[in-house]
């Protein structure tokens, strides 16, 4: 097979089947998988990100998974050298790199010249920030960056406050939008690739998010998420991912399990939609359905 690409990248929606397209499709054409997921690069967390198991490899080569404790930090630039790196070293053994995830920023920062500027802190700034937080809730500290910086309050979901706040003092720091300082949005590819898109009828999408998030919690989401929680791991950005903010408040004693279990499935049908709206409006994306023969066989 003659391969015309230098990279594929996997997108879609959370349960959509991206896995199992991936798996097929590095057999296929002699490729290795690179995570495209900002959650699964964390080590400790499985069921909850839905992250690959050794078993569903197949013997296929998965890279940047678990790469990260999770209390530590991770940005989208330190994300793009790493993957451009892997992108470097698969290629060097003749097979091709295939990322594979739905955080399409991710994706997209690797792919085009998306050039990264070097953030400055002001300490008293974010305090105050905070301090406003505590006291306002996290709806009132959003609505205040939609009044300054619309664009970014867009792509923030109201409840990461961490980036809300980092918007807010962005702003404060050089009167310009956290969208136009953090980085200039190339749109320039600097590979010849390919990204599929899974598409899926909404309705079918939302029953299949509602089953896994059942599957998760009888494969023992709930002890993963106790364990981190125990482990008095609280406000980093790991535990604020869905399957752990919302189990989180259900040990605190905010929610019921039930409540807690419905809250993450509204919580995933909700960034599903928010996915497929990133995708379609930033992103040239070819969407297949269930014809995956015809991409490996077009590829």
């Amino acid at each position: 097979m003659t391969k015309t690409k230098d990279v594929v990248a996997i997108i879609g929606p959370t349960a959509s089947g991206k896995t199992a397209l991936s798996i097929k499709l590095a057999k296929e054409i002699g490729g290795e998988i690179i995570n495209g997921d900002s959650m699964q690069i964390y080590k400790q967390m499985d069921i909850g990100t839905a992250k690959i198991t050794e078993e569903e490899m197949d013997g296929i080569p998965h890279h940047l998974l678990s790469i990260k404790e999770p209390t530590e930090g991770f940005s989208v630039a330190e994300y793009q050298q790493l993957v451009r790196d892997k992108i470097v070293d698969i290629q060097s053994r003749g097979k091709m790199p295939i990322i594979v995830g739905g955080t399409g920023l991710y994706v997209q920062s690797v792919l085009y010249d998306f050039q990264f500027t070097k953030e400055e802190v002001d300490e008293e700034a974010r305090k105050k920030y905070y301090e406003a937080l505590a006291v306002l809730g996290p709806d009132a500290m959003h609505a205040r960056l939609a009044a300054i910086d619309p664009a970014t309050a867009q792509e923030i979901h109201p409840n990461n406050t961490r980036r809300v706040i980092r918007a807010l003092e962005m702003a404060e720091l050089s009167g310009v939008s956290k969208a136009a300082e953090e980085f200039n949005r190339g749109d320039i590819a600097l590979y010849n690739h390919l990204i599929i898109g899974m598409d899926m009828d909404r309705e079918k999408l939302y029953a299949r998010i509602n089953l896994r998030v059942d599957m998760m919690m009888d494969n023992g989401l709930v002890e993963e998420v106790k364990a981190l929680y125990d482990a008095n791991i609280r406000d980093v950005q790991s535990v604020k991912a869905i399957g752990y903010k919302e189990l989180y408040a259900y040990f605190d004693g905010f929610v019921t399990l039930e409540e807690a279990v419905e809250q993450i499935k509204q919580n995933s049908r909700r960034y599903a939609k928010r996915q497929l709206t990133y995708f379609r409006n930033k992103m040239d994306v070819q969407w297949i359905g269930n014809d995956w023969d015809v991409i490996i066989k077009n590829f």
